[in-house]
């Protein structure tokens, strides 16, 4: 695949619901994902990793109550894409979250995500 290809299926199956799916399928074994400084999980690397990552992220949430992402903007081999969700964490209450999401792809694979978002005040 393409980074255009890649693009349209990673934005197809989080329309879906398929996040981890998404990973499964399109994130290369080596893998970097990156949030943003002096969050959990700054620098995660390799696929096993950074699907345990996103388990536990899934595992704080109580309930979803919407969701959305962009169309991919995609320049050689780079695309990015803006995602907003609205969660009731447990233990937390209820957060709007919005980031923008940067990825690299390598012989049709992601190799390298970015999540651009506010932090909390400390």
């Amino acid at each position: 695949m393409n980074t255009q290809q890649v693009a349209s299926r990673l934005v197809e199956l989080c329309r879906l619901g398929e996040n981890m799916q998404a990973i499964s399928e399109l994130y290369d074994q080596n893998i970097v994902s990156k949030e943003m400084p002096g969050m959990p999980n700054s620098i995660t690397s390799g696929k096993d990793q950074v699907t345990k990552k996103s388990q536990d992220w899934y595992a704080t949430v109580e309930e979803f109550h919407g969701g959305q992402i962009s169309d991919p903007i995609v320049a050689d081999n780079h695309f990015s894409c803006s995602m907003k969700m609205d969660c009731t964490f447990k233990g937390q209450g209820r957060m709007q979250i919005e980031e923008v999401c940067v990825y690299q792809v390598q012989n049709g694979k992601i190799t390298e995500e970015q999540f651009f978002y506010a932090t909390p005040p400390q």
